[in-house]
């Protein structure tokens, strides 16, 4: 089996690399290559794409960009992964928008106090709080570019099926960002914005990447909630993870072992309640159906 390192191959410096495609002229390039509904595309109907009047001028910045972030091939001319994600990145908000949003109401109640729940937007980051007590119920990352052409409810919706995806990659070990291998570890000290006593740390080996949640927010997707949820004729994936008070608060946690870590969820729902016993790399160690009448 073959391994990736950082060794060369081929690299090139990180400046160097940001270098190349700071010119508007090299940016319109790529984004017409994106654009293109066939590729790859002949080099004359790229020119013709991007508008520049001057053909050397023109093959001067296509030539720039051709093996890091454009390749040559039969044909003519088609984006590299690379060159793909500098447009995402630029559609996608991160670079160039600084949007404001106003507060938007959110489905569910306060697993404190009950009250109204609003999610806040800043610093591309949704924070649920509670309108009354101010509980919070998750703050994480959503890029400007999820708010354009949706409605209040679609972004919501939106930014629920987001955090599900990066936590559930994230406790699987895998990097939201760039595919590295994810570290995690259970802590209990320190500050949180996740008002929680115990929390999962998530930070990619690679580039740094973290990620906090409440423990309880890794079961969303193991198959034996999925399918405590499903008996009862329930979706799980169609409640927001916020109305789930076992994603949010410390109440449905028990540490029963720190060396090594075994913590007990309970998941009540109906006449039943599920428990499971979570490791420290947040894998099911334990599971258990119960009746309430028990």
């Amino acid at each position: 089996m073959s391994q990736a390192t950082d060794e060369p191959g081929e690299t090139v410096e990180p400046a160097e690399a940001f270098s190349v495609v700071a010119s508007e002229a090299r940016l319109n390039i790529l984004e017409a290559l994106w654009r293109a509904e066939d590729r790859p595309v002949r080099f004359s109907e790229l020119h013709d794409a991007v508008e520049l009047d001057d053909s050397a001028q023109f093959n001067y910045h296509l030539q720039q960009l051709t093996g890091q972030f454009v390749k040559k091939v039969d044909g003519g001319y088609d984006l590299r992964r690379a060159g793909a994600q500098v447009i995402r990145a630029l559609r996608a908000g991160t670079f160039t928008q600084r949007p404001r949003v106003e507060p938007l109401e959110v489905e569910g109640a306060c697993t404190g106090c009950g009250g109204s729940l609003e999610a806040r937007y800043a610093d591309e980051q949704f924070a649920i709080d509670c309108t009354d007590c101010g509980k919070a119920h998750g703050q994480y990352g959503f890029p400007p570019g999820g708010l354009v052409d949706r409605t209040d409810e679609e972004i919501v919706t939106a930014f629920d099926e987001r955090v599900r995806h990066l936590h559930c990659l994230a406790a699987d070990g895998v990097c939201p960002e760039c595919g590295g291998r994810m570290h995690t570890e259970l802590e209990r000290e320190g500050d949180c914005c996740l008002d929680v006593s115990l929390r999962a740390e998530h930070v990619c080996e690679r580039c740094r990447y973290e990620l906090c949640s409440p423990v309880g927010l890794v079961l969303l997707d193991r198959s034996v909630v999925v399918a405590f949820y499903e008996d009862h004729g329930i979706d799980i994936s169609d409640r927001p993870y916020w109305t789930l008070p076992w994603c949010v608060d410390d109440e449905h946690y028990t540490v029963q072992d720190v060396d090594p870590w075994r913590v007990e969820i309970e998941v009540p729902l109906a006449e039943e309640r599920l428990r499971v016993v979570l490791d420290g790399d947040l894998t099911v160690h334990e599971a258990e159906r119960i009746s309430c009448e028990d």
